[in-house]
């Protein structure tokens, strides 16, 4: 019992969800449950041992200077007017240059403290955030007199857990800045082009004149001129004339309204390259070369892009930008144009994945929720025939093109049977239109007959109704699956009736979208029962085990 209460004294500190958890372990073990009094002293010890067996885990990480490190972070700081610790938790309002700045150095302050090296993997990941939101919320004062076994825990726990969304709010920042100047000028663009319409539609009612008389056979070319001047007038053909009008390029001038803010990003941009590890995917060599050369041109202070440089990612409708100033020969505007088109090529590969950054969790490479070649090895040959898949890359590329030429065997027999027995006013069936394209209609409805409806109605109203509940209580019956939910522990701790209970209630909260909250006051389970159940139960691999199990 005292470890039971220990371990789960690691994984969370609330007394009462350890009394509750206490009291379940005790019916599950079918073991007389002791006095109030001396449970609450067991859950208590349990609290007790479980700081001092945090402060056993992380001890060796806190050498001299980092526990100096950590002591600077209650002092207050004149500069910043307010502590390191207060400095580091508080959360960016907007996505300014100023913000995003401030975000850097906020990142490169934990570097400095080796923050991002810290290895604190032997705590549990609940006690981590524990000890981090104890950190967050309690106060300079309250973290001054704790006793150095917890304060120091707690420091640590906030530092590396920073550490990690520091990264991120860089990089989120950095994107939500960059798109605030692009919506900026995408917001002008659309101003100017009804700015130009306006003036277009003065244009459009002089070609209303001017046509039917060009399109007048009988009118003489040597009277067509004088006509229109007369009819028009001169005063109004000089108007026209004097107000210009400029061919408008491919992308209507939004980069050159983006250009307007080149001196804004350039505040911060320099800094966000040169603290974030970009890295690429697959089909991104170009565009990672294009962020080293301008690392590199920041860092020297080069002006010029050097020849060379890529460009293929440089959407079609900025490309002519580019060649524009490459032949009027000015380097200045070629440099700015390229390196907005470089970050903002570096901004959607954020979003879409194919740029990711080491050591984020927002930003992560997508291979990492990929089976490593050591976790897919064992789980192939059941993969394999779970799909009718052979296990041989080749043979199944050879399987692959089989099922190809199946499939289009089929399919040319259907266009012929439709070109054969088509009707004039045949829309109804897979064909081949006038310009030889593929054309497949919507499926019609099934005629379902009255009969059919009414049997159905009446069967379904002599089947009994199943809460959900039910169903899952039989499911785990017939299948076992509720065993897939191991505690994140490594190990089962208990297969009782009240754990299972509470992964079934855990599992209808989040497919009902009632929320743990809500469904703690529908079935009377605490609301931390059913949070830490989620927690270190219904995870991500353990559902995907489940579903397993299910089909």
């Amino acid at each position: 019992m005292e470890q039971f209460l220990l371990d789960r004294a690691m994984e969370h500190d609330s007394p009462t969800l350890l009394f509750n958890l206490a009291t379940e372990y005790l019916m599950a073990a079918k073991t007389i449950r002791p006095g109030v009094t001396t449970l609450a002293k067991m859950v208590a010890a349990a609290r007790t041992g479980a700081t001092a067996l945090t402060w056993e885990k992380v001890t060796h990480l806190l050498t001299r200077q980092l526990r100096a490190d950590l002591d600077r972070l209650l002092v207050h700081d004149a500069r910043l007017k307010m502590t390191r610790l207060a400095w580091l938790i508080k959360a960016a309002t907007d996505a300014s240059a100023t913000s995003v700045k401030n975000a850097i150095d906020k990142l490169l302050y934990l570097r400095n403290m080796d923050a991002h090296t810290l290895d604190v993997s032997e705590l549990a990941a609940e006690r981590r955030r524990f000890l981090a939101s104890v950190g967050r919320r309690s106060t300079n004062q309250a973290l001054e007199r704790r006793e150095p076994q917890r304060r120091y825990p707690i420091l640590l726990a906030v530092v590396a857990q920073s550490a990690v969304e520091q990264v991120d709010e860089v990089v989120m920042l950095f994107d939500q800045a960059v798109s605030a100047r692009e919506s900026r000028a995408k917001s002008k663009t659309d101003e100017a082009l009804i700015e130009r319409a306006k003036v277009g539609e003065a244009r459009q009612l002089l070609l209303d004149v001017i046509l039917p008389v060009l399109a007048d056979p009988s009118i003489p070319d040597e009277q067509i001129g004088g006509l229109l001047r007369n009819t028009i007038g001169m005063s109004k053909l000089r108007e026209v004339v004097s107000e210009g009008w400029k061919k408008l390029p491919r992308d209507h001038g939004r980069l050159s309204a983006l250009h307007a803010s080149y001196t804004y990003l350039r505040q911060f941009t320099p800094q966000v390259l040169a603290a974030i590890d970009f890295q690429g995917g697959t089909g991104t060599a170009e565009l990672m070369e294009a962020v080293a050369i301008l690392k590199r041109l920041n860092e020297s202070g080069g002006r010029k892009v050097p020849e060379g440089a890529p460009t293929s990612f440089v959407p079609t409708r900025y490309a002519e930008y580019l060649a524009k100033a490459r032949k009027d020969g000015d380097e200045t505007a070629y440099r700015h144009y390229w390196e907005l088109c470089v970050v903002l090529a570096l901004r959607d590969g954020l979003r879409s994945g194919d740029i990711f950054v080491p050591g984020s969790r927002r930003y992560a490479d997508p291979a990492t929720y990929l089976y490593t070649p050591e976790q897919w090895a064992p789980r192939q040959a059941d993969f394999c025939a779970l799909v009718r898949k052979p296990a041989d890359a080749v043979e199944a590329i050879e399987q692959g093109k089989q099922e190809l030429h199946t499939a289009l065997a089929q399919l040319e027999q259907t266009l012929a049977q439709a070109l054969a027995q088509a009707l004039p006013d045949d829309t109804g069936s897979v064909r081949l239109d006038e310009d030889d394209k593929l054309v497949i209609p919507p499926l019609s409805a099934e005629d379902v007959p009255g009969e059919v409806k009414e049997l159905k109605a009446e069967l379904t109203g002599m089947l009994p109704f199943a809460p959900i509940a039910s169903l899952l209580i039989e499911l785990d019956v017939r299948t076992g699956f509720l065993d897939c939910f191991t505690h994140a522990g490594g190990r089962k701790i208990s297969t009782s009736t009240e754990t299972k209970r509470n992964i079934r209630s855990v599992l209808i909260a989040n497919a009902t979208n009632l929320g743990l909250a809500r469904m703690s006051e529908a079935c009377g389970i605490g609301y931390d029962v059913l949070r830490w159940t989620q927690e270190w139960y219904v995870r991500e691999e353990t559902l995907r085990e489940a579903n397993t199990c299910l089909v």
